[in-house]
């Protein structure tokens, strides 16, 4: 009995571990395990893990749930990667609001005021530069009087039992709401729900225009609404499905407190940043709440990367260019580097590198021919060797505004929005450039002579006529001419159209031709009668 495919738009978080653990992406670990190991044991591991007996907490940790293609894929209800961002352009351009419930299962233990205690919570280390344990799967809401409701997902180093910071020092919407309050001189309310479904997780991701809701977004890639419900401290929405929830206020101290370091998504140790301080007003949690890691770099990557195709294709679009493929590299980080195929027309190379380096925090754009494969890093390497000249083809643009996680960065004093330049590269082929010159080799009979068959025996049958004998040749000689007088052939079409007789016979008989200045060739360098309309002429002086 064939299985059907499970409806992936009611699932919850748990009933998407259930479905990591039935396809073997998912491996319970029982038995006791330091926190200290958790996130050497997750970098290691072929799957996800699930610690069920950490060692002094009474709650179990997750990690790893989208660390791979493979569970970025699953998470998403997808049979392949690009269709996540196509998942994720339905959510954009059909968002669906979210829905309010009176009660939520995060809300069976309630914490308040003395009871909040943060060192409760198994909040592992990442690596061994890490200023402190840091929150990192938290969905952020924040909402601000005027632009409305924004959400996003933000680290919080863990300082006291009821204080983090938080980091915000990249412009966004949420930096903006914090600095509005700031300088209200008003805490701003936000509320951080830990162990959600992973359609939150990027919906909250996407760096949504102001004023436009991200859970909305998430609904939409979900296919239904996102249940949502009110915190008990603050007049703030949540996740209704999260295992916890953190309700709290960033503090309108400014950002003058130190934080991190922190294992970042460019795979380096971050800085120490200066941020504000968060206050926790409240824990609410489920009796049997799993806590979840986000392991750093790899499990930001993978729902990050979709997000910068989907706003660098739509630039392009917007621009009048015709995409083919787009591939956000994970060398780049899945933030940075971005190569584009389009199908060109006179400029728009140009174009193309203008439009992608709009979109959001991507630092470089390769744009090449539709001809190149995006997701081969030799293929693209040889277009810009190939197709291009560096002053021509290379667009420098100094003074953007640029990520300050970009190590490449001068330091910045706190608070200051560092900038950068961005850096095009196109590599299509030029206009006026003859695109014969880049014909690439392709190998006679490829469709038909397989090495698998030779190896089993394969053996071709002797053509008919014999390849040594000069009548032979001469007779063939005047077939060949005759053939080439009403249209040039490349070699092997010629040898192909008398594959009757042996390629010796071929040969020589182009050699007579040749020996009695009948034969010349055409520019595209096919054979022709010497003389004729489609003869090559020699170049003149100065001239290739």
């Amino acid at each position: 009995m064939k299985m059907e495919k499970p409806d992936v738009r009611q699932e919850n978080f748990r009933q998407f571990l259930d479905r990591l653990r039935a396809e073997k992406e998912l491996t319970d670990i029982r038995q006791p395990v330091d926190i200290r190991h958790i996130a050497t044991l997750v970098d290691q591991a072929e799957t996800a893990l699930l610690f069920h007996n950490v060692l002094g907490y009474d709650m179990p940790v997750v990690s790893g749930i989208i660390r791979s293609r493979n569970r970025a894929i699953l998470s998403m209800g997808c049979a392949s990667y690009p269709e996540i961002e196509r998942r994720l352009q339905q959510g954009i351009d059909h968002p669906i609001p979210p829905k309010y419930v009176e009660t939520a299962r995060h809300k069976e233990v309630i914490e308040t005021d003395g009871g909040v205690d943060l060192f409760r919570l198994p909040v592992p280390m990442s690596s061994i530069h890490d200023g402190a344990p840091m929150i990192t799967a938290g969905v952020v809401i924040a909402k601000d009087p005027e632009h409305g409701f924004n959400s996003g997902m933000y680290r919080f180093m863990v300082k006291e039992r009821n204080l983090t910071g938080i980091d915000i020092v990249t412009p966004n919407n949420m930096r903006l709401f914090a600095q509005r309050a700031y300088e209200a001189g008003r805490p701003c309310p936000i509320s951080i729900s830990i162990g959600t479904h992973p359609f939150e997780v990027m919906g909250s991701g996407f760096r949504a225009p102001l004023g436009v809701d991200e859970m909305a977004i998430a609904g939409g890639i979900r296919g239904a609404p996102v249940e949502l419900t009110m915190c008990e401290t603050i007049d703030m929405p949540c996740l209704a499905d999260a295992e916890i929830v953190l309700e709290a206020e960033i503090l309108p101290t400014g950002w003058t407190q130190p934080e991190g370091r922190f294992a970042e998504f460019t795979r380096l140790m971050g800085g120490l940043h200066w941020n504000p301080l968060v206050k926790v007003k409240a824990i609410t949690r489920r009796k049997d709440a799993i806590y979840y890691a986000l392991h750093m770099p790899w499990e930001n990557t993978w729902l990050a990367a979709p997000t910068r195709y989907t706003a660098i294709r739509r630039a392009l679009q917007n621009s009048g260019v015709q995409v083919k493929d787009i591939n956000v590299t994970l060398g780049g980080c899945g933030f940075w580097h971005a190569i584009v195929s389009i199908r060109k027309q006179a400029g728009e190379g140009k174009n193309a590198l203008l439009a992608a380096l709009t979109a959001q925090d991507i630092k470089h754009v390769v744009v090449v021919d539709d001809d190149i494969d995006v997701f081969d890093a030799t293929d693209v390497e040889w277009a810009i060797a190939t197709r291009v000249q560096g002053d021509k083809d290379v667009i420098i643009i100094p003074g953007a505004r640029a990520k300050p996680l970009d190590p490449s960065l001068p330091v910045t004093p706190p608070g200051v929005v560092p900038t950068g330049a961005k850096v095009g590269i196109d590599a299509t082929i030029g206009e006026g450039i003859p695109r014969e010159r880049f014909e690439r080799i392709a190998y006679a009979y490829a469709d038909r002579a397989k090495i698998a068959d030779y190896v089993k025996g394969k053996a071709d049958a002797a053509p008919k006529s014999a390849g040594h004998d000069d009548r032979v040749a001469a007779q063939l000689a005047g077939k060949i001419l005759k053939l080439i007088e009403a249209e040039p052939k490349y070699y092997q079409e010629i040898a192909e159209y008398f594959a009757d007789y042996e390629f010796q016979a071929v040969t020589r008989a182009l050699g007579r031709l040749h020996a009695e200045e009948k034969l010349w060739q055409d520019a595209r360098g096919r054979m022709c009668v010497r003389g004729s309309a489609f003869a090559a002429k020699p170049p003149k002086s100065g001239e290739e």
